[in-house]
Protein backbone atom coordinates (compact mmCIF):
# COMPACT_ATOMS: atom_id res chain seq x y z
CA UNK A 1 0.00 0.00 0.00
CA UNK A 2 1.39 3.08 -1.21
CA UNK A 3 0.48 7.13 -1.10
CA UNK A 4 1.58 9.98 -2.79
CA UNK A 5 2.00 12.00 0.58
CA UNK A 6 5.46 13.11 1.98
CA UNK A 7 7.63 10.73 2.89
CA UNK A 8 7.97 9.41 6.46
CA UNK A 9 11.79 8.64 5.80
CA UNK A 10 13.88 10.75 3.87
CA UNK A 11 17.05 9.50 3.83
CA UNK A 12 19.68 11.82 1.60
CA UNK A 13 23.05 10.98 0.54
CA UNK A 14 24.34 9.19 3.04
CA UNK A 15 28.03 8.20 3.81
CA UNK A 16 30.04 7.05 6.28
CA UNK A 17 33.89 5.90 6.39
CA UNK A 18 35.74 4.18 9.24
CA UNK A 19 39.66 5.03 8.68
CA UNK A 20 40.50 4.20 4.94
CA UNK A 21 37.11 1.79 4.35
CA UNK A 22 33.90 3.52 2.97
CA UNK A 23 30.92 1.74 4.26
CA UNK A 24 28.30 3.76 2.93
CA UNK A 25 28.75 6.13 0.11
CA UNK A 26 26.03 8.57 -0.71
CA UNK A 27 22.77 6.54 0.12
CA UNK A 28 19.53 8.05 -0.96
CA UNK A 29 15.93 6.70 -0.54
CA UNK A 30 12.59 7.48 1.09
CA UNK A 31 9.84 5.63 2.73
CA UNK A 32 6.29 7.07 2.08
CA UNK A 33 3.29 6.20 4.55
CA UNK A 34 1.81 2.34 4.41
CA UNK A 35 4.95 1.64 2.28
CA UNK A 36 7.33 -1.78 3.45
CA UNK A 37 10.93 -0.88 2.25
CA UNK A 38 13.02 -3.42 1.90
CA UNK A 39 17.03 -2.79 2.25
CA UNK A 40 18.87 -6.20 1.00
CA UNK A 41 22.68 -6.56 0.17
CA UNK A 42 25.06 -9.08 0.54
CA UNK A 43 26.87 -9.08 4.22
CA UNK A 44 29.29 -6.44 3.95
CA UNK A 45 27.24 -4.38 1.92
CA UNK A 46 26.75 -1.23 3.88
CA UNK A 47 23.10 -1.91 5.36
CA UNK A 48 23.67 -1.93 9.17
CA UNK A 49 25.52 1.22 8.76
CA UNK A 50 23.18 2.57 6.76
CA UNK A 51 20.34 1.77 9.82
CA UNK A 52 22.62 2.62 12.09
CA UNK A 53 22.44 6.17 10.91
CA UNK A 54 18.83 6.46 10.29
CA UNK A 55 18.14 5.21 13.42
CA UNK A 56 20.31 8.00 15.17
CA UNK A 57 23.05 5.53 16.54
CA UNK A 58 25.12 6.59 14.66
CA UNK A 59 26.35 9.95 13.10
CA UNK A 60 26.64 10.52 9.46
CA UNK A 61 29.95 11.88 7.27
CA UNK A 62 27.61 13.28 5.11
CA UNK A 63 23.84 13.08 3.80
CA UNK A 64 21.26 13.54 6.35
CA UNK A 65 18.27 12.03 7.76
CA UNK A 66 14.50 13.54 8.30
CA UNK A 67 12.00 11.45 9.83
CA UNK A 68 8.23 12.49 9.54
CA UNK A 69 9.25 15.97 8.41
CA UNK A 70 11.57 16.42 11.24
CA UNK A 71 15.80 16.26 10.67
CA UNK A 72 17.23 14.03 12.64
CA UNK A 73 21.06 15.97 12.71
CA UNK A 74 18.50 18.82 14.31
CA UNK A 75 15.94 17.85 16.80
CA UNK A 76 17.51 14.29 16.90
CA UNK A 77 15.24 13.55 20.31
CA UNK A 78 12.22 14.68 18.57
CA UNK A 79 12.87 12.85 15.32
CA UNK A 80 13.72 9.38 17.70
CA UNK A 81 10.17 9.60 18.74
CA UNK A 82 8.55 8.66 15.61
CA UNK A 83 11.15 5.78 15.30
CA UNK A 84 10.68 1.92 16.51
CA UNK A 85 13.53 0.31 15.97
CA UNK A 86 13.69 -3.61 16.12
CA UNK A 87 17.37 -4.77 16.39
CA UNK A 88 18.37 -8.36 14.66
CA UNK A 89 19.78 -9.34 18.83
CA UNK A 90 16.89 -9.49 20.99
CA UNK A 91 16.89 -6.57 23.36
CA UNK A 92 14.00 -8.18 25.79
CA UNK A 93 14.35 -8.99 29.85
CA UNK A 94 14.09 -13.03 29.81
CA UNK A 95 13.19 -13.10 33.83
CA UNK A 96 10.59 -10.84 33.11
CA UNK A 97 6.91 -11.84 31.77
CA UNK A 98 5.88 -10.27 28.05
CA UNK A 99 3.34 -7.79 29.71
CA UNK A 100 6.19 -7.08 32.32
CA UNK A 101 8.84 -6.36 29.30
CA UNK A 102 6.58 -3.88 27.34
CA UNK A 103 5.51 -2.34 30.82
CA UNK A 104 9.37 -1.38 31.37
CA UNK A 105 10.20 -0.31 27.73
CA UNK A 106 6.42 1.83 27.44
CA UNK A 107 7.27 3.41 30.38
CA UNK A 108 10.98 4.43 28.82
CA UNK A 109 8.94 5.71 26.17
CA UNK A 110 7.37 8.25 28.20
CA UNK A 111 4.11 5.74 28.24
CA UNK A 112 2.05 5.96 31.51
CA UNK A 113 -1.33 4.89 33.43
CA UNK A 114 -4.29 3.88 31.35
CA UNK A 115 -2.33 4.96 27.98
CA UNK A 116 0.42 2.72 29.04
CA UNK A 117 -2.27 -0.56 29.50
CA UNK A 118 -4.09 0.56 26.57
CA UNK A 119 -1.07 0.09 24.09
CA UNK A 120 0.65 -3.23 26.15
CA UNK A 121 -2.90 -4.44 25.78
CA UNK A 122 -3.04 -3.69 21.68
CA UNK A 123 0.93 -5.22 20.98
CA UNK A 124 0.09 -8.22 22.92
CA UNK A 125 -2.39 -8.72 20.48
CA UNK A 126 -0.61 -7.54 17.55
CA UNK A 127 2.27 -9.60 18.22
CA UNK A 128 -0.32 -12.60 19.30
CA UNK A 129 0.84 -13.04 22.81
CA UNK A 130 -2.31 -12.56 24.91
CA UNK A 131 -2.58 -15.46 26.68
CA UNK A 132 1.19 -15.78 27.19
CA UNK A 133 1.35 -12.25 28.44
CA UNK A 134 2.29 -13.53 31.95
CA UNK A 135 5.05 -16.04 31.54
CA UNK A 136 8.37 -15.43 31.81
CA UNK A 137 9.74 -14.95 28.30
CA UNK A 138 12.84 -16.85 29.31
CA UNK A 139 10.52 -19.38 28.44
CA UNK A 140 9.44 -18.35 25.16
CA UNK A 141 10.32 -20.08 21.83
CA UNK A 142 12.99 -18.50 19.51
CA UNK A 143 9.74 -17.25 17.52
CA UNK A 144 7.81 -15.55 20.85
CA UNK A 145 10.52 -13.60 21.39
CA UNK A 146 11.09 -12.26 18.19
CA UNK A 147 7.69 -11.23 18.72
CA UNK A 148 8.01 -9.71 21.95
CA UNK A 149 10.69 -8.02 20.76
CA UNK A 150 8.64 -6.46 17.81
CA UNK A 151 6.26 -5.83 19.51
CA UNK A 152 8.30 -3.21 21.95
CA UNK A 153 9.32 -1.46 19.15
CA UNK A 154 5.52 -0.30 18.13
CA UNK A 155 4.44 0.67 21.66
CA UNK A 156 4.66 4.24 21.25
CA UNK A 157 3.14 4.15 18.15
CA UNK A 158 6.28 5.03 15.84
CA UNK A 159 5.85 6.69 12.15
CA UNK A 160 8.70 4.98 11.12
CA UNK A 161 9.38 0.73 11.93
CA UNK A 162 13.12 -0.64 11.23
CA UNK A 163 12.57 -4.34 11.32
CA UNK A 164 16.69 -5.80 11.18
CA UNK A 165 16.11 -9.51 10.09
CA UNK A 166 13.06 -9.90 12.51
CA UNK A 167 12.69 -14.02 11.16
CA UNK A 168 16.35 -14.86 11.78
CA UNK A 169 16.23 -18.26 13.95
CA UNK A 170 12.43 -18.37 13.78
CA UNK A 171 10.67 -21.57 13.34
CA UNK A 172 7.95 -21.51 10.35
CA UNK A 173 4.59 -21.06 12.30
CA UNK A 174 6.35 -18.06 14.22
CA UNK A 175 7.97 -16.60 10.78
CA UNK A 176 4.47 -16.45 9.50
CA UNK A 177 3.14 -14.79 12.31
CA UNK A 178 5.41 -12.26 12.07
CA UNK A 179 5.10 -11.53 8.82
CA UNK A 180 1.50 -11.51 8.63
CA UNK A 181 2.05 -8.30 11.67
CA UNK A 182 4.24 -7.12 9.18
CA UNK A 183 1.51 -6.82 6.51
CA UNK A 184 -1.29 -5.57 8.82
CA UNK A 185 1.45 -2.77 9.94
CA UNK A 186 1.54 -1.27 6.66
CA UNK A 187 -2.04 -1.13 5.82
CA UNK A 188 -2.57 0.27 8.79
CA UNK A 189 -0.15 3.18 7.33
CA UNK A 190 2.68 2.95 9.21
CA UNK A 191 6.08 2.95 6.88
CA UNK A 192 8.47 -0.15 7.57
CA UNK A 193 12.30 -0.58 6.88
CA UNK A 194 12.92 -4.03 6.46
CA UNK A 195 15.87 -5.88 6.11
CA UNK A 196 16.40 -9.99 5.39
CA UNK A 197 18.47 -12.59 4.44
CA UNK A 198 15.31 -14.59 2.57
CA UNK A 199 14.39 -13.00 -0.55
CA UNK A 200 10.97 -14.46 -0.37
CA UNK A 201 10.27 -12.33 2.24
CA UNK A 202 11.09 -9.14 0.07
CA UNK A 203 8.81 -10.84 -2.76
CA UNK A 204 5.96 -11.01 -0.15
CA UNK A 205 6.34 -7.73 2.02
CA UNK A 206 7.82 -5.32 0.20
CA UNK A 207 6.56 -2.01 -2.07
CA UNK A 208 9.77 -1.61 -3.10
CA UNK A 209 13.18 -2.72 -2.80
CA UNK A 210 16.64 -1.06 -2.58
CA UNK A 211 19.59 -2.92 -3.22
CA UNK A 212 23.23 -2.09 -1.64
CA UNK A 213 26.43 -3.69 -2.35
CA UNK A 214 29.93 -1.98 -1.56
CA UNK A 215 28.18 0.83 0.06
CA UNK A 216 26.00 2.20 -2.30
CA UNK A 217 22.36 1.82 -3.50
CA UNK A 218 23.13 -0.16 -7.30
CA UNK A 219 19.11 -0.16 -7.91
CA UNK A 220 15.45 0.57 -6.68
CA UNK A 221 12.06 0.14 -7.71
CA UNK A 222 9.21 -2.48 -7.07
CA UNK A 223 9.72 -6.04 -8.08
CA UNK A 224 8.59 -5.83 -11.50
CA UNK A 225 10.89 -2.62 -12.18
CA UNK A 226 13.87 -4.53 -10.89
CA UNK A 227 13.43 -7.73 -13.06
CA UNK A 228 12.89 -5.10 -15.74
CA UNK A 229 16.72 -3.60 -15.35
CA UNK A 230 18.43 -7.06 -16.07
CA UNK A 231 16.72 -7.37 -19.20
CA UNK A 232 15.23 -11.18 -18.42
CA UNK A 233 12.42 -12.17 -20.60
CA UNK A 234 9.38 -13.88 -19.46
CA UNK A 235 8.01 -17.45 -19.90
CA UNK A 236 4.43 -17.36 -21.42
CA UNK A 237 2.41 -21.04 -21.13
CA UNK A 238 -0.87 -20.59 -23.45
CA UNK A 239 -2.96 -23.90 -22.57
CA UNK A 240 -5.86 -24.87 -25.50
CA UNK A 241 -7.23 -26.58 -28.22
CA UNK A 242 -7.76 -25.57 -32.04
CA UNK A 243 -4.93 -24.73 -34.22
CA UNK A 244 -2.26 -24.57 -32.63
CA UNK A 245 0.01 -24.37 -35.65
CA UNK A 246 -1.66 -21.30 -37.13
CA UNK A 247 -1.73 -19.81 -33.45
CA UNK A 248 2.56 -20.95 -33.36
CA UNK A 249 2.94 -18.66 -36.64
CA UNK A 250 0.98 -15.80 -35.40
CA UNK A 251 2.80 -15.79 -32.29
CA UNK A 252 6.04 -15.72 -33.99
CA UNK A 253 5.10 -12.70 -35.95
CA UNK A 254 4.46 -10.32 -32.73
CA UNK A 255 7.58 -8.33 -31.61
CA UNK A 256 7.52 -9.10 -27.96
CA UNK A 257 7.62 -12.46 -28.41
CA UNK A 258 11.14 -13.82 -28.76
CA UNK A 259 10.41 -17.36 -29.01
CA UNK A 260 7.65 -20.53 -29.74
CA UNK A 261 7.68 -23.71 -28.87
CA UNK A 262 4.72 -25.84 -29.42
CA UNK A 263 4.47 -28.87 -26.94
CA UNK A 264 1.93 -31.13 -25.84
CA UNK A 265 -1.38 -29.21 -26.84
CA UNK A 266 0.21 -26.49 -25.51
CA UNK A 267 2.55 -23.45 -26.66
CA UNK A 268 5.49 -21.96 -24.79
CA UNK A 269 6.63 -18.50 -25.30
CA UNK A 270 9.86 -16.15 -24.60
CA UNK A 271 8.56 -12.75 -24.11
CA UNK A 272 9.76 -9.63 -23.21
CA UNK A 273 7.29 -7.92 -21.06
CA UNK A 274 4.77 -10.64 -20.48
CA UNK A 275 2.44 -8.32 -18.76
CA UNK A 276 2.27 -5.78 -21.52
CA UNK A 277 2.15 -7.84 -24.39
CA UNK A 278 -0.40 -10.35 -22.99
CA UNK A 279 -3.50 -8.59 -24.48
CA UNK A 280 -1.81 -9.12 -27.51
CA UNK A 281 -0.86 -12.36 -27.76
CA UNK A 282 -4.21 -13.77 -26.53
CA UNK A 283 -5.85 -11.58 -29.44
CA UNK A 284 -3.40 -13.50 -31.76
CA UNK A 285 -4.16 -17.08 -30.75
CA UNK A 286 -7.84 -16.18 -30.79
CA UNK A 287 -7.39 -14.99 -34.47
CA UNK A 288 -5.58 -17.76 -35.41
CA UNK A 289 -8.12 -20.44 -34.44
CA UNK A 290 -7.13 -21.88 -31.23
CA UNK A 291 -9.24 -21.78 -28.15
CA UNK A 292 -7.49 -21.20 -24.42
CA UNK A 293 -7.96 -22.54 -21.54
CA UNK A 294 -5.27 -21.67 -19.42
CA UNK A 295 -2.84 -18.71 -19.26
CA UNK A 296 0.29 -18.73 -16.97
CA UNK A 297 3.07 -16.11 -16.65
CA UNK A 298 6.59 -16.52 -15.39
CA UNK A 299 8.76 -13.91 -14.69
CA UNK A 300 12.81 -14.19 -13.56
CA UNK A 301 12.22 -13.48 -9.92
CA UNK A 302 14.20 -11.06 -7.71
CA UNK A 303 16.84 -13.78 -6.91
CA UNK A 304 18.10 -13.61 -10.16
CA UNK A 305 18.22 -9.53 -10.10
CA UNK A 306 20.45 -9.30 -6.86
CA UNK A 307 22.79 -11.83 -8.32
CA UNK A 308 23.19 -9.86 -11.44
CA UNK A 309 23.66 -7.02 -9.29
CA UNK A 310 25.84 -7.93 -6.62
CA UNK A 311 27.13 -11.29 -8.21
CA UNK A 312 26.52 -13.05 -4.82
CA UNK A 313 23.66 -14.66 -3.90
CA UNK A 314 21.25 -12.95 -0.91
CA UNK A 315 22.05 -15.27 1.74
CA UNK A 316 25.82 -15.00 1.09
Amino acid sequence: MTTTTAPVLDADGLARSFGSLTAVDGVTFQIRPGETYGLLGPNGAGKTTTISMIAGLLRPDAGSVTVAGVPLGDRPIEAKRHIGLVPQDLAIYPELSARDNLTYFGRLQGLSGSRLRERVGAVLETVGLTDRAKGASKKFSGGMKRRLNIGIGLLHEPRLLILDEPTVGVDPQSRHAILESVEALSTEGMAVLYTTHYMEEAERLCDRIGIIDAGSLQAEGTRDELVDLIGGTDTVTLAGTGDLEAAERALADLAAVEQVHRDRGALRLAVKGAPRAISGIVNATAGAGMTLSDVEISRPDLEAVFLHLTGKALRD
